[in-house]
């Protein structure tokens, strides 16, 4: 695999309910691809990862959101599950941040439940995405365009059904 972000930071944001895979396999290839992923959670020590509704495996937090700043990383990926979105949508620190991105035009990944972060952090509206298909009123109602389409790619933001 080439080699392409080396030396980039790319967070993840995520929380207790983060669905495992969504979070392995992301970090997983920005590491082979050179990068650095850096887990960035409301709170330092550990979060939880789901298989669905079954609790998984246990992240160290790599920073805690107090501390990370949209400035120091190349990017953003945002990992679903349904209760960590659902946590991070309420955290002021957590929808900034997210913002601070998007105002930083920096890219920013997004899959299956994610976007419900996104829509609190108000930068969906005008936004073509995609998401898991239960979030589709919600986005539509932030004034995204929602597609039903494995992955798409609107302006650095990519977002991903599943």
């Amino acid at each position: 695999m080439a080699r392409d972000i080396d030396g980039r930071r790319i967070a993840f944001l995520a929380t207790h309910g983060v669905e495992r895979i969504e979070l392995d396999e992301p970090r997983r290839a920005v590491s082979e691809a050179g990068g650095t992923p850096v887990l960035v959670a409301p709170e330092a020590g550990t979060i939880r990862s789901y298989e669905h509704l079954e609790p998984s495996r246990e992240y160290p937090v790599d920073m805690p959101l107090d501390e990370a700043r949209a400035d120091d990383f190349d990017g953003l990926v945002l990992p679903g599950g349904v209760a960590n979105p659902d946590f991070l949508r309420t955290d002021p620190r957590a929808t900034r941040f997210v913002r601070d991105f998007f105002a930083q035009q920096k890219p920013v990944g997004v899959i299956c439940h994610g976007p419900w972060t996104l829509i609190d952090a108000n930068v969906v509206d005008g936004r073509t995405l995609t998401s898991y298909p239960s979030l589709r009123t919600y986005l539509i109602n932030a004034g995204a365009h929602w597609v039903d389409k494995e992955v798409h790619v609107d302006q650095g933001l990519v977002s991903s059904r599943r």
